[in-house]
């Protein structure tokens, strides 16, 4: 096995779950990823424990894999990389082009004085995960260098010498004998909604609150930095859509949603959070118990919000209809929070043209043909266990397959 190749394209969970189950079967992995950082949005998501019990979210799962791969000897990673071009005969051969790696990963200590002495925000990138290395990044479309070469101070203040502001791009030529494409899911971008993402500072989505959850611990108003009050969760954002034809549900959204919530309830007590629903999708067999927990903390209202509106005070009006009584009904809120669905990513398109396969009726993309196989998100909507578990399974087809054995062996 040990010159069998295989290349799998993109460093989320699914692309690392699977990354390191062949590379546990001996098999050499290429793995390469579009973003700065492996992880995916997930590497961004908290731990969710309430009183230190674990609630299976699945966060935690993420980080084992990423630490895995980036250490494994037979997994090579090549982040801000994308595939140009790619031909089959008989194997493959990819055409890699890598951004430049302003950083040199060899040289940074993750010091951070890149990113506290740099002068344009977003210009210097931060990862997740510590196993993340670098855990910074040079964002060439933010960074004033690239603009018009009129500042060198992360250069000039990094004591490592490990910033290269000139450094190239590069091209790489990668041989496979079968590639998995794992390039994951876009969540729902809610900004065409009726709910002020984008214009109101303190509307958020369901990752968004993710990440401030994870670097800090706290949920903080975005336009004042303050705790607020109450916090009303809107689920079934960009799901379950006949206007939008998204008519699949995200699976994940709920599950997310209230056990963010609880956690919330239990770092912030006083704060009081409404959850507008359409139905609560099941999530794992600990379910029910976790949902009557929940209900004790949380005011559940079948009801999803048409308009919101921002008020002078900066909080916000969200109207709704009573499904009993048919009134139009409104609440005041501090926060919302959008639970926006899973989608398609767009370079689905781009690895159908590479590889002429078509995506499905929805947008997603499944595959298991001529050496070519997809796992994870990019199929549909799955949770993280979910995801973990397929992309094992995709990883064993793979393995029968240049193995030389058919996938029903």
């Amino acid at each position: 096995m040990g010159d069998k190749n295989v290349l799998v394209i993109g460093g989320g969970t699914a692309g690392l779950s699977a990354a390191v189950e062949l590379a546990n079967l001996g098999v050499h992995v290429e793995l390469i990823e579009k973003s700065k950082f492996l992880g995916g949005h997930a590497i961004g998501y908290t731990c969710k424990a309430i009183e230190n019990t674990c609630v299976k979210c699945g966060a935690c799962m993420v980080e084992e894999k990423l630490q895995s791969a980036v250490f494994h000897p037979n997994i090579n990673v090549l982040a801000a990389s994308q595939v140009q071009n790619i031909s089959q005969n008989n194997r493959f051969s990819a055409n890699i082009r890598q951004e430049s790696l302003v950083i040199d990963p060899e040289k940074c200590t993750n010091c951070g004085l890149c990113l506290n002495r740099c002068p344009m925000e977003g210009a210097i990138l931060q990862g997740f995960s510590k196993n993340n290395h670098p855990f910074y990044a040079v964002n060439i479309k933010k960074c004033l260098y690239f603009k018009d070469r009129s500042c060198t101070i992360c250069r000039d203040e990094c004591p490592e010498t490990a910033i290269d502001l000139d450094k190239k791009a590069s091209e790489h030529t990668i041989e496979a004998d079968a590639v998995l494409i794992a390039i994951g899911f876009q969540p729902f971008n809610p900004k065409d909604k009726p709910y002020g993402y984008g214009r109101f500072n303190n509307v958020v989505t369901g990752l968004d609150l993710e990440r401030m959850l994870k670097q800090s611990g706290r949920v903080k108003k975005p336009s004042d930095n303050k705790l607020p009050q109450k916090i009303a969760f809107i689920q079934c954002v960009g799901s379950r859509d006949a206007k939008l034809n998204h008519l699949w549900c995200s699976k994940v959204c709920c599950g997310s949603a209230l056990r963010m919530a609880r956690l919330i309830k239990e770092r912030q007590p006083k704060t009081e959070i409404a959850f507008f629903y359409m139905d609560v999708q099941t999530f794992g067999k600990d379910f029910e118990p976790f949902y009557r927990e929940a209900q004790k903390d949380i005011r559940m209202i079948r009801a999803i919000p048409g308009d919101i509106y921002e008020m002078d005070d900066r909080r916000l009006k969200i109207n709704f209809v009573n499904n009993s009584t048919h009134e139009t009904k409104e609440e005041i809120v501090d926060l919302v929070v959008l639970s926006v669905g899973i989608t398609p990513v767009e370079d689905i398109g781009t690895m159908s043209r590479i590889f002429k396969i078509g995506p499905d009726e929805s947008g997603f993309l499944r595959t298991d043909h001529n050496g070519v196989f997809t796992a994870g998100t990019v199929q549909g909507p799955m949770s993280i266990p979910e995801t973990i578990a397929n992309s094992g399974s995709v990883a064993w087809k793979i393995k029968k397959y240049i193995d030389g054995l058919t996938i029903d062996d």
